[in-house]
């Protein structure tokens, strides 16, 4: 069974830096797109970044390029998200995504697991 973990939430003052963690079990990297995504209140997910196997490719959305980088730890089964410069309209709840994936390109959406989230709050 496919289990995703989130934590790294927290508050943090415009200018400064999170990471978010992903434990992922039940699923191995080689054979998975790993995303992030966020969502405030009264707005729709967002995607946020990902990442695929396959072409060992990368992408962001256009208002995280440059400050946010998605990374991996094969051997403790573990997806990062580095935030830098955050914004105070960086705040959301932000959630792990798999999806099992042997293409090239990275997707954007049809995840199929989903974590339970966590919070990150950023102060003006």
């Amino acid at each position: 069974q496919v289990q995703l973990v989130e934590s790294g939430g927290g508050l943090v003052q415009a200018g400064g830096s999170l990471r978010l963690s992903c434990a992922a079990s039940g699923l191995t990297f080689s054979s998975y797109a790993m995303g992030w995504f966020r969502q405030a209140p009264g707005k729709e997910r967002e995607f946020v970044a990902a990442f695929t196997w396959r072409g060992l490719s990368t992408d962001y959305t256009d208002s995280v390029k440059g400050r946010f980088t998605i990374s991996r730890d094969n051997a403790k089964n573990t997806v990062y998200l580095q935030m830098n410069s955050l914004k105070p309209e960086d705040t959301a709840r932000y959630y792990c995504a798999a999806k099992f994936y042997r293409g090239t390109s990275v997707p954007k959406g049809d995840y199929n697991y989903w974590g339970q989230g966590t919070q990150v709050t950023v102060s003006s």
